[in-house]
């Protein structure tokens, strides 16, 4: 029976990946290899048969095997779901080079050297035609409970879409389809500088109406930047775009807003990000995205007010002020 079953491996053990492991097993059609690159990580999640360091509580079934070994993990696979921080990209993305199942990215980032976006990224050791991105308002807590989650899946072509979403057929997981990876790409990344912007907000001491501007005036950049590189502003208004900007904006379990929150309350950015444990991939965005402003000739004053603030080249009461005094301008 186990040899019937399809394979699908998920390279990263952190939160989104397991969850994304769970989503994948609880039809009990497919075997899932989780993998992590900490063998003492794995050891830990195949005795205890759950993610206590950041899914904790939360039962991994039998059909989740995890590994410390990339190689064994991908072998045979009919997909591979990257859950690894865009920064690992060079490290593991050449092991999927040869094959033809597809490669779902669910991460969320832009290089701040190279300036790629995630499906950029993959593509240096990818065929295009084998690209996926998996992308929306998923706190990954909350997919684990298997509560109602709506997200996007995008190809270059609807067709590989639709075939990367049927590995996921659990029924409280709707995927909706699309083929702007552009448009789905750079909403996934942006939105986490903005979730920095609304923790700063909040931080601060602020109230709803600051948080309200932040995520308005942030969907504005967001699109602005997703246009100029070839996105479809309309992508922006979906699930990709302005659902996982609410979200990631105003949920507590939002890690690129609890990082804004602390380093309003006068937290350094590497205690801030040592605290909550996870990856803030919202600092290496905002980097990014005031580096391509700046190629592309675009204002984007609240991601560039961030990127300054965390570079330490203004305070957040100056950022603040700043973005204040701009002069008036139709909407």
């Amino acid at each position: 029976m186990r040899g019937c079953r399809q394979q699908v491996s998920v390279l990263g053990a952190g939160s989104w990946g397991t969850a994304l492991a769970l989503v994948l097993a609880r039809s009990g059609r497919r075997q899932v290899r989780l993998f992590t690159h900490d063998p003492a990580h794995a050891a830990v999640l195949q005795s205890e048969r759950q993610n206590d360091l950041y899914l904790p509580g939360i039962s991994l079934p039998e059909n989740i095997d995890i590994t410390a070994d990339a190689e064994a993990a991908i072998a045979h696979a009919d997909a591979v779901v990257y859950a690894l921080p865009c920064a690992a990209a060079d490290d593991f993305l050449p092991l999927l080079r040869d094959g033809d199942y597809p490669v779902i990215a669910a991460c969320k980032g832009l290089h701040p050297q190279t300036l790629q976006r995630t499906d950029e990224m993959l593509a240096q050791h990818i065929d295009r035609q084998r690209i996926a991105l998996l992308s929306g308002p998923s706190f990954a807590l909350e997919v684990a409970q298997n509560q109602p989650t709506a997200i996007t899946m995008a190809a270059a072509e609807i067709d590989l879409a639709r075939r990367a979403a049927a590995f996921f057929d659990e029924s409280n997981f709707r995927i909706y389809l699309s083929d702007d990876l552009v448009g789905v790409a750079m909403g996934g990344a942006l939105k986490n500088v903005i979730a920095i912007a609304a923790g700063m907000a909040d931080g601060l001491g602020f109230g709803h109406n600051s948080v309200a501007a932040a995520v308005t005036r942030g969907l504005a950049e967001m699109a602005r930047l997703a246009v100029a590189c070839g996105g479809q502003q309309e992508t922006l208004m979906g699930l990709s775009g302005l659902g996982d900007l609410v979200l990631t904006c105003t949920g507590s379990l939002s890690r690129n807003r609890r990082f804004g929150m602390a380093v309003a309350r006068g937290q350094q950015s590497a205690a801030a990000m040592a605290e909550i444990g996870q990856v803030v991939e919202g600092v290496r965005t905002a980097e990014a995205a005031h580096r391509m402003a700046e190629q592309l000739g675009i204002e984007l004053p609240l991601m560039q007010c961030v990127h300054r603030v965390l570079n330490g080249e203004m305070s957040i009461e100056s950022a603040l002020a700043a973005l204040l005094s701009r002069p008036e301008r139709v909407e």
